[in-house]
């Protein structure tokens, strides 16, 4: 129910937030805070922010929580909020990965809303668990897959679904970035340190940080579910343990054939994102690092842009904008885009009734369930000379 859709009424109340993780230091942390600000539909209340308990009680300081609400153990955090009458409608989660699991069935045991980072979980049981206790307990899970929030991708997903491009054939994905082209991780970096450590980021290195970004976005676009891989990852910076470099085809229950590119030692690319996606009737581009712009070509035409804002962007688009065209929107506003359909859902939840915008668009459990099950088929077929891996295999 965002304000737009509920003009004439109250605006709704800000829903209670709490989060574990995200403490000094983080990078994610802010962004999420930020991100649920944006839009005035939460207040950060509570948190479990870091493992350490001085740094939690100081991190929760800084945010101007209540001191007897900064926890120091996440499970605690869980059962207590549940018992106070103002407790947290729902929790983000922005840990290191290896810590989404245990955070996420606290809180859903404990009856409270989730939002989590991604990749989900490290094993595929882990994540059908969360989505079976999610189910099981009517809560919703949102998966924080933040690039399906840009206008134009929404832009872009409505424009497939439509038709305009036929029959989609070719899907292209790429997500290139250069920070990890030296062995940062030695300097005690600490963002490069637990994303190349098995034990924390989980059995996949550049893949699962930024490839699980770019197959969501293969997927939330086209509407089409990839079926099977063949995946050669590679590790080029001597003495990694994990991947940096993952080439992926990819081929999905329509016909269609895909490919997916992820790289973090690809020097000049900071963060480039790009999705190609090509039918039998014509083909759509879009670039993260110029997002107001949709390139839309139909078979044996000149090329058009589409530009946020613009005479021909879609009602999805349009919904997902906050300013006038020429007032540059970006990476923030997109990620407050998933928390502003989160609290619609949410506080839906807690109404009882029907969310304002349906069918909603914002990833789930259950697009983080096809994450999991996407890296867990690379790595074995990367494992097996690149053979092709079903993503329904265990």
């Amino acid at each position: 129910m965002t304000e737009r859709a509920i003009a004439g009424r109250s605006p709704p109340r800000r829903l209670r937030l709490g989060m574990v993780g995200g403490g000094q230091e983080s990078f994610i942390g802010p962004v999420h805070r930020m991100a649920a600000r944006l839009d005035d539909r939460f207040i950060l209340v509570a948190g479990a922010l870091s493992s350490d308990p001085d740094r939690a009680r100081a991190s929760g300081a800084d945010l101007r929580l209540a001191p007897e609400r900064c926890y120091v153990d996440f499970e605690i955090m869980a059962a207590e909020e549940a018992a106070r009458a103002d407790g947290i409608d729902v929790v983000s989660i922005v840990t290191p990965n290896h810590l989404h699991f245990a955070a996420a069935k606290a809180f859903l045991e404990a009856g409270i809303h989730v939002i989590c980072d991604k990749p989900l979980v490290h094993q595929i049981a882990e994540a059908d668990t969360l989505a079976a206790l999610a189910r099981q307990k009517g809560l919703v899970f949102v998966v924080t897959y933040n690039y399906s929030g840009y206008p134009m991708v929404r832009q872009a997903r409505a424009m497939v679904a439509a038709g305009a491009l036929g029959t989609v054939r070719l899907i292209q994905v790429e997500y290139l970035q250069d920070w990890l082209t030296e062995p940062v991780e030695r300097t005690g970096r600490k963002q490069a340190v637990w994303r190349t450590d098995p034990a924390r980021s989980g059995i996949a290195g550049a893949l699962g940080d930024i490839g699980s970004h770019a197959f969501h976005l293969a997927e939330y676009v086209s509407g089409l579910r990839c079926t099977t891989v063949a995946a050669d990852l590679s590790t080029l910076v001597p003495g990694r343990q994990l991947d940096d470099n993952a080439h992926v085809l990819m081929r999905y229950a329509s016909g269609a054939r895909g490919l997916l590119s992820a790289s973090q030692v690809a020097p000049g690319n900071a963060n480039a994102l790009r999705l190609r996606v090509y039918g039998s009737a014509g083909g759509l581009e879009w670039c993260q690092e110029e997002p107001e712009r949709l390139r839309f070509t139909r078979t044996a035409q000149a090329p058009e842009i589409i530009r946020r804002g613009g005479s021909g962007s879609d009602a999805a688009a349009d919904r997902a904008t906050r300013l006038p065209a020429g007032h540059p929107e970006g990476y923030l506003e997109a990620f407050a885009q998933i928390y502003r359909d989160a609290a619609d859902l949410i506080l839906a939840a807690i109404e009882g009734c029907a969310p304002a915008a349906a069918p909603p668009l914002v990833p789930t459990v259950e697009d983080g369930v096809r994450g999991v099950r996407f890296l867990h088929a690379a790595v074995r077929s990367s494992q097996n000379d690149a053979a092709w891996v079903s993503l329904d295999a265990e």
